[in-house]
């Protein structure tokens, strides 16, 4: 099964390029089997990771920037991959 996790944090106003090399600078323990980094709008990032795993396994996650850096605690979601 591959699962999906996804984590996005919306920065401070201005601070959008600034989120966005921390996320990106951010290392995992482990190796995802793909890992995207995107972003949007009103200075928000978005990272995206794939596991090959259960859906309720412990993963590594990206941790929560500092407080000066964002607006908002992170959210984040979790998904699995569905047969056609």
């Amino acid at each position: 099964m591959t699962v999906a996790l996804m984590w996005e944090a919306r920065a401070v106003p201005g601070r959008g390029a600034d989120l966005l090399a921390w996320a990106r600078a951010q290392a995992l323990p482990a190796e995802p089997l793909r890992r995207e980094t995107l972003r949007a709008p009103q200075d928000r990032v978005l990272v995206i990771t794939w596991w090959d795993a259960e859906y309720d396994s412990d993963l590594p996650e990206l941790p929560e920037p500092d407080g000066e850096l964002v607006t908002r605690a992170v959210h984040r979601w979790r998904f699995e991959t569905v047969d056609d």
